[in-house]
């Protein structure tokens, strides 16, 4: 029983903090913060139908329910005391990097669209343009996106196709060399703080199975091959869909913005989930080293000559 107790406390890191006194600043900060999150996950999701001409009322009617909804499950998920769904809900800036990425992807895309559709040429459309030009080889998931789409479309809708996809692609990847300069910097987890498993992973058990350290640097792995599998594995399943159900074109704006920024930021958000797992086994293993060291360090009591 001690040798479980000494893990799990080696694996936690510190108890769950209380929550705030209703009424101190603590708690009016909590919920200020609360809400501005939920008002700016509700921003992002109407941030297309926003700026994208062409929009029809029933789409912007859609578009506002589902920001809504999100709006409200985030609200409801960071007031709750108790882990549920979201992840990493403690160790910022994972989440802020995450959501960012996501933030600048889909406004790149909805400006590109924008000034596809009114016929302007900026920095933007030259840019995407030309990376769609530099990566458009054989096998490279772009390619494979565009080939994935029934045959007769246009070829400018196929190379806004690529250009948007390579756009994409190239940020989210920037964005995980964010993530992983804030790693090597110390900013994650941030110095001098613990990092509690059971509020930031609510999803993993750390008593189930074998060691917690080789599930969390197994899971890492499993995540990071899924995250570089997606990319070529996603276009072959939207070909075979299109056998079944009506073949997705992506020749409306909006269905275009979010359907090439989901599947870019799929597949880099898993690498980043399992860049952070395996940080956290590290982050065990170092600590479990030093307490070992700890014990080895402290002297055994002499024995009686009598014992």
């Amino acid at each position: 029983m001690n040798g479980l107790h000494d893990k799990m406390k080696t694996l936690r890191g510190s108890t769950p903090q209380q929550a705030p006194r209703r009424g101190s600043r603590a708690s009016m900060s909590h919920v200020a913060q609360t809400f501005l999150r939920g008002i700016l996950v509700a921003v992002f999701v109407l941030l297309p139908a926003m700026l994208l001409p062409g929009i029809s009322q029933d789409v912007a009617q859609a578009a506002t329910l589902i920001a809504l909804i999100s709006a409200a499950v985030v609200m409801a998920e960071y007031a709750a005391a108790y882990p549920g769904l979201i992840e990493f809900r403690d160790a910022k800036p994972y989440n802020r990097l995450r959501f960012g990425m996501i933030v600048v992807v889909v406004l790149a895309l909805t400006l590109l669209q924008r000034s596809i559709a009114t016929g302007e040429s900026d920095a933007l459309t030259a840019t995407a343009i030309w990376l769609a030009g530099a990566f458009d080889f054989s096998f490279s998931p772009m390619r494979l996106l565009v080939l994935s789409l029934p045959q007769g479309l246009p070829v400018q809708h196929l190379l806004n196709v690529m250009a948007s996809a390579t756009l994409a692609f190239i940020m989210c990847l920037m964005g995980v060399l964010v993530f992983i300069a804030t790693m090597f910097a110390g900013y994650w987890p941030a110095k001098g703080s613990s990092f509690n498993v059971w509020i930031n992973l609510p999803n993993f058990d750390p008593t189930k199975g074998v060691d917690v350290v080789q599930r969390l640097e197994r899971d890492s792995q499993v995540n990071v091959l899924l995250g570089i599998i997606l990319p070529f594995s996603l276009p072959v399943l939207l070909r075979l869909s299109s056998l079944l159900v009506q073949p997705i074109t992506f020749e409306a704006s909006l269905t275009l913005v979010w359907g090439v920024a989901l599947w870019a930021f799929i597949p880099i958000s898993l690498i980043m989930r399992g860049i952070a797992m395996y940080r956290v086994a590290q982050l065990i293993r170092a600590q479990r080293r030093r307490i070992a060291e700890e014990e080895a360090a402290v002297p055994l009591p002499a024995r009686s000559a009598y014992s």
